[in-house]
């Protein structure tokens, strides 16, 4: 229960952390009649949030691993806190500014505290982190319908950040209840696993997840700010088709999200998402930039996001932290620093081939998915180790995990069956019933393997029916 909670806080950080990343877009124009300034004027103010997150992450991640993921979780809420109250009511573009760069250092904490958070609670396979993705994505859904909504209303403009401000606010008294897992604590097997790899290459394999980093965040950088442009111009489709365009892709992310999330419960490798999923999203962006059919470019629309939007960036993170365990906050701060890193440059690089054609600014995204693959490829090369003791018991522990499980609900079973063979005056003892368990499970069985399993079926049924003779005792004790 403790666990729940404090991850349902986590998550409600993200869903305000996705109104804000898009808040201050989605009010330009507001924003720019109530500064008094043109709409480049708050572009220009935009810009402080990346570099907030550039001067922020690799600090704020060191210092998470000395003073503890709380601290920063906190300091994340409050700087947001800030930055929606300060921007609802601020008419001084340079303390506007100010207020962009806290929000970007409000990212950057809330990164430091979270991402570790899970991995410390004991996340294993990181699907929570990458389900942090979904909760930002439904926060980018909801605002521009509030958004709508005020300005159809002809409402103040400063509604839609009053509104994350109140949900911090709740959520800060929340998350202030709960306690959080020991830092940079981790498992006898993760640390093995790390050791296990020489020291060359894991460098290799931290250089290569470094690198994607960065790419990962340029590939939709790119096309998020160039898609609708470069279709409308170099295939002549119509406006709504390309701008459609664009919402498959956020449909995809967000289905991608989910089919990860189960994918790494699972316990599907990262690497082999890493390179399926970057692979995947290489041969989509190929589509979209080559081909002038329309029903074409809407399904690599689709799968684009799905592969290179659906939480595959963290997978990556989650990979990093896993190579060194102890330092959970700097590695957090380092990829997230180069993904800052290309937040700043993407955006100039592209700007500069775009005065040359708006096609070579988004084939430009083909050179950065193929550099990301060519990174994901090189990771996965270097963490691959031989099959070890510990990595082999960590397998089978798994596998137990589940078999207990499964043997819980088939007591459960065993106990409502019980009950009807005592309603219905029939003996525990069906030998029938038992011949025909042992022959399916000789039937789903290799062959060297069916005497072993039939021997273990007969102790579980065995024990089936001391269980239901116990329940039976118990029942006539009662009476």
């Amino acid at each position: 229960m403790h666990q729940r909670q404090l991850s349902f806080s986590l998550y409600l950080n993200y869903f305000v952390h996705g109104l804000g990343l898009i808040i201050l877009t989605q009010n330009m124009q507001a924003l720019s009649q109530h500064w008094q300034t043109p709409i480049a004027t708050v572009s220009y103010v935009i810009s402080g949030i990346g570099i907030g997150r550039l001067l922020a992450y690799f600090i704020l991640g060191n210092l998470s691993d000395h003073y503890g993921r709380k601290v920063f979780v906190n300091l994340g809420m409050t700087s947001y806190l800030i930055f929606f109250i300060g921007m609802s009511v601020v008419s001084n573009i340079q303390v506007a500014y100010g207020l962009a760069i806290l929000a970007g250092v409000a990212n950057s904490a809330l990164d430091a505290g979270t991402y570790t958070t899970f991995i410390e609670m004991g996340d294993r396979h990181g699907s929570a982190n990458v389900l942090l993705k979904a909760f930002i994505s439904a926060g980018e859904f909801l605002l521009p319908l509030v958004v709508a909504n005020v300005e159809s209303q002809r409402l103040w403009y400063g509604w839609s950040f009053l509104l994350a401000a109140v949900i911090l606010v709740v959520n800060m008294v929340l998350l202030n209840r709960q306690h959080f897992p020991v830092r940079n604590q981790a498992s006898a097997v993760t640390q093995t696993q790390g050791q296990q790899l020489p020291r060359a290459k894991r460098l290799l394999a931290a250089i290569g997840l470094a690198g994607y980093g960065y790419t990962s965040m340029a590939l939709m950088i790119i096309y998020t700010q160039w898609i609708s442009l470069f279709v409308t111009q170099t295939f002549d489709f119509q406006s709504v088709l390309a701008h459609w365009l664009l919402s498959l892709y956020s449909i995809g992310s967000i289905s991608g999200v989910l089919v990860m999330f189960i994918l790494l419960r699972r316990g599907t490798a990262a690497t082999k998402l890493l390179v399926s999923m970057n692979g995947g999203s290489l041969l989509a962006l190929l589509v979209i930039c080559y081909s002038p059919n329309a029903l074409l470019s809407m399904l690599a629309a689709f799968i684009f996001g799905f592969t290179a939007a659906g939480g595959v960036m963290q997978v990556g993170l989650n990979l990093f932290i896993s190579l060194y365990p102890q330092i959970k906050g700097r590695i957090t701060g380092i990829y997230f620093t180069f993904g800052s890193i290309a937040s700043f440059t993407i955006p100039l690089i592209t700007g500069w081939l775009s005065q040359q054609t708006i096609a070579s600014a988004m084939r430009f995204d083909l050179l950065i998915g193929l550099a990301g693959l060519g990174f994901v490829v090189l990771t996965s090369w270097a963490v691959r180790v031989p099959n070890s003791l510990a990595h082999e018991r960590d397998h089978i522990n798994e596998i137990d995990q589940k078999i207990v499980r499964l043997l819980n609900e088939r007591f459960d079973t065993v106990t409502t069956i019980g009950q009807l063979k005592q309603q219905q005056q029939l003996p525990v003892l069906d030998q029938q019933r038992e011949q025909h368990v042992l022959q399916r499970v000789a039937a789903k069985s290799t062959t060297a393997h069916i005497p072993y399993l039939q021997e273990i079926y007969q102790a579980i049924m065995r024990n089936s029916r001391d269980y239901q003779d116990e329940l039976h005792k118990e029942e006539l004790d009662h009476d």
